[in-house]
């Protein structure tokens, strides 16, 4: 792993268990057991550090998820509840995910690459979706994201239980007879 990696996996870590305070470039160093101001030299602002972070996440989900979203054919409801489950068992990454959304609220520079980031898995939903006859994929792939979101944050942040493979399976299967009935009532 480069050095940009090893700060960007201990500052994962630290949004994960300390939140956007306890995030500083000498907690990074200290984290990635590195020399004081080994972060400044290669994130200077705390702006580029939450950047580098940001990135080095949405390359970890996309290894995560490379196997359901990627696949072709099969069962979707399975495969986005297969990808649910991914997310749900790591819950470092995905509190740090959390953390850095609601700081790219407050920051443009953020937002924009989280958007970015957001699309390398709505992309995914809306082909799925486009597959199975849907008649609005960008919307109903934006339903499914929110649908995955919701139960994250439940699940993890709320008061909610962990919902099993099968328990998410139905989840997303219910919503898909939903969406693509109104094929069939227009």
């Amino acid at each position: 792993m480069n050095r940009s990696d090893t700060i960007a996996e201990a500052a994962i870590t630290l949004l994960a268990e300390r939140g956007m305070r306890g995030l500083t470039h000498r907690a990074v160093d200290e984290a990635a057991g590195l020399p004081p101001g080994a972060t400044s030299n290669v994130a200077r602002t705390r702006a580029a550090l939450l950047e580098l972070t940001l990135s080095r996440l949405t390359v970890l989900e996309r290894q995560a998820f490379a196997g359901t979203l990627d696949a072709e054919g099969g069962d979707f409801a399975d495969r986005i509840a297969a990808t649910l489950v991914i997310q749900l068992n790591d819950r470092r990454r995905t509190l740090a995910r959390y953390e850095l959304a609601l700081e790219a609220t407050r920051r443009p520079e953020l937002r924009e690459i989280y958007d970015r980031a957001g699309g390398q898995f709505r992309d995914p939903a809306v082909a799925m979706l486009t597959a199975l006859g849907s008649p609005d994929p960008v919307r109903h792939g934006r339903m499914i994201v929110a649908y995955g979101e919701g139960v994250m944050f439940d699940a993890i942040a709320g008061a909610g239980q962990t919902p099993s493979h099968a328990e998410l399976r139905e989840g997303v299967r219910d919503l898909l007879r939903g969406m693509l009935a109104q094929q069939t009532s227009r």
